[in-house]
Order: C-alpha cells, then sequence, then structure tokens
C-alpha cells in the first residue's frame, strides 16, 4: 500500500481539477485530498457531490493570491505534496481581461510554490510539487509536425502567455531551490462537468436549446482533444512516477478541425435529440475570428507512454458519447451553470 499522504490539489472545484479529486478519493483512501478553490464562476461543489462526504476529502474555500490563507492551509493539513491546477483558461476572457490572468496564472502559482517552499522548508523527501500546464504555451503549429517537451514555447494569447510564465516559475524553483517540481502539458480537454464557455459543451448546450454554433473563422482551426478522465489517469500516473524536474506532454492522438468536430457533435446530437438527420447545421454561424488565434495544436504523447504506459483508453467517438449522454442526463447542472455570469459573457461575446 503506498504511504499516507496529504495532498493539495488547487482549483479542485473545477473541470479537470474535480475529475482528479474525485478520481485520488477514491482510488487512494490511504491519502488525505484537501481540494482548495476560490469558486469563481468556473469553480462549481455539485461537481463533487458525490465524494464530499468522503472521509479522507476536504475542501477550502481560498484564493491562490491570498498568502496567509494559503499558508494557513499548508499548516493545518500538513500538506506533503500539490497537485496544481488553479487558474483562468479561457482564451477569449484572457484577452478581454488580461490582468485577471497574470494575477491568477502567474502571482497565484508563486504564491503557491513559496507557500510550499515555506512549508517544507527544504526537508523535500517524499514531496512533490505537480504543476498542471496547456499545449497553449508552445504557440501555433502552421507548418506541420507535433509538439514535444523539447519544443521551444512561443505562447500567442495573454491565457497561453501567463501560463508559460507559470512553467518558467515552477521549473525555476526546482532548479534554484531544489523543489521536487513536475510539469505536464496537455491539449483540449472535454468530458462531463465542462463549464460551457468552451466548445463541445457550449455546443451540446446551443443545439439543445436551438441557439446559434458560433464558429470562428472558416473553422479550420484544429485541435487535438483528450478525455478529462483519460487526463485525469494520466496526472495520477505522472504524480506518483513521472520524474521529478521533467516534463511530460498529455495529448489524445486525436486532432479534428472545429468545424468537422461541430458536424459531428450536431449529427450525434440530432440523433439523440429526436431530430432529422442535419436539422440543427443551420445553427452554425461562421464570426469574426479572435485575435491571436493559433490555427493547430497537436501533442505527441510517446514519451509518457512509453516511460509511464499511458495511453487514452476511449476513442473520440466514445468519449463523445458519453459526454453528451451526460449532458443530457444532468439538464439541471448546466442549467444552474448557464443561468449566470456564463449568459452575460455569451451575448457580450457574440451579439454585442
Amino acid at each position: 500500500m503506498e504511504q499516507s499522504k496529504n495532498i493539495l490539489i488547487t482549483g479542485g472545484a473545477g473541470f479537470i481539477g474535480s475529475h482528479v479529486v474525485r478520481l485520488f478519493v477514491t482510488k487512494y483512501p490511504q491519502y488525505n485530498i484537501v481540494n482548495l478553490d476560490a469558486l469563481t464562476y468556473a469553480g462549481n461543489l455539485e461537481n463533487l457531490k458525490d465524494i464530499e462526504n468522503a472521509p479522507n476529502y476536504f475542501f477550502e474555500h481560498v484564493n491562490i493570491l491570498d498568502n496567509a490563507a494559503l499558508e494557513a492551509v499548508f499548516a493545518k493539513h500538513s500538506i506533503s505534496d500539490v497537485i496544481h491546477l488553479a487558474a483562468e483558461s479561457h482564451v477569449d476572457r484572457s484577452i478581454l481581461s488580461p490582468l485577471d490572468f497574470v494575477y491568477t496564472n502567474i502571482i497565484g502559482t508563486v504564491n503557491l510554490l513559496q507557500a510550499a517552499k515555506k512549508s517544507w522548508n527544504g526537508n523535500y523527501d517524499n514531496k512533490r510539487f505537480y504543476h498542471i500546464s496547456t499545449d497553449e504555451v508552445y504557440g501555433s503549429l502552421d507548418n506541420g509536425g507535433f509538439f514535444t517537451e523539447t519544443t521551444a514555447y512561443s505562447p500567442n494569447s495573454p491565457y497561453s502567455a501567463s501560463k508559460a510564465s507559470s512553467d518558467h516559475f515552477v521549473r525555476a524553483y526546482g532548479e534554484t531551490y531544489g523543489m521536487p517540481t513536475v510539469i505536464s502539458n496537455c491539449s483540449n480537454n472535454y468530458g462531463p462537468y465542462h463549464f460551457p464557455e468552451k466548445l463541445i459543451p457550449l455546443f451540446i448546450n446551443n443545439i439543445i436549446n436551438n441557439k446559434p454554433l458560433p464558429v470562428y473563422g472558416d473553422g479550420l482551426f484544429t485541435r487535438d482533444w483528450l478525455y478529462v478522465k483519460d487526463h485525469a489517469l494520466a496526472i495520477d500516473m505522472v504524480f506518483h512516477n513521472g520524474k521529478v524536474h521533467d516534463t511530460y506532454n498529455i495529448g489524445g492522438f486525436n486532432e479534428w478541425t472545429n468545424i468537422d468536430l461541430i458536424k459531428l457533435l450536431v449529427e450525434k446530437m440530432d440523433h439523440k435529440l429526436g431530430r432529422a438527420t442535419g436539422e440543427s447545421l443551420p445553427l452554425i454561424t461562421f464570426v469574426k475570428d479572435r485575435p491571436g488565434h493559433d490555427k493547430r495544436y497537436a501533442i505527441d504523447a510517446t514519451k509518457i507512454n512509453k516511460e509511464l504506459g499511458w495511453k487514452p483508453s476511449v476513442t473520440f467517438e466514445e468519449g463523445l458519447e458519453e459526454t453528451i449522454d451526460w449532458y443530457l442526463n444532468n439538464s439541471e447542472w448546466l442549467e444552474n451553470v448557464t443561468s449566470g455570469a456564463y449568459q452575460k459573457y455569451y451575448e457580450q461575446q457574440y451579439h454585442s
């Protein structure tokens, strides 16, 4: 049996974070899992209703910009490890409010590093600071190829620039202070509990409600899609077996242009909603491209496959079916999260 740990998971009420919290709480009953989340618009404790009463689960309503509160959490729970997911994560929001991304993603990450450094006080035995990042730090693959762990950083949006900076700080703390850090950079996630400002849940919700499906530019932007439950399993492997001071790229081996993905989604949704095939296609609405829009992302996940044995467990079609079914079966959750701030944001973006 693994030794006992007190793991701090930041952003654990968010989309990816809630899946990681659930996996660790259920798979490792000998671990104490402390979910630290500021509960901003994308954080929702409803995401964790099924495990909130587990004896090894604890919640701390704390913002990573609050140094004193962070230090108190480390002391209260004797934190031995950190899995850091808390972040502002939507590119469009970063274009509208870049400073929010600077504060949370850069300063918040440094605050967390400082709190860990102070708490651990040079005793790094059996400890780990694991920072989850994005493939967007690498920029755009306009001329073919794939992102590898040695690809040079070339961020193009305020979001990706803030994540690139936080990655550099994590590596710097590893090199300068000997902190046992590890980083992973993942491709686009999809799956249950995804806040519906991102493409797949946004379009599922809009097809249900016969609202426009806004497609940027020509729709030929290409992304690699990773099922969130597979990402959580990869995080588990990197946390336990990844090499200290190393980086792992996590991808789905699964590239789709936006327009092809949307057409597949329309086909599946029309079938599940009892509509005629293609009935929702007229909802597709091409809109002006956003600034700094990267043409293509694609991750080479060979390293994590060879070194740690991870690979996606479901095909994209299987994951998409599960995702659609989850949203259709959880209409109350969807209604609750779309009735507030998101609606105002949607109106501002596409109907101004």
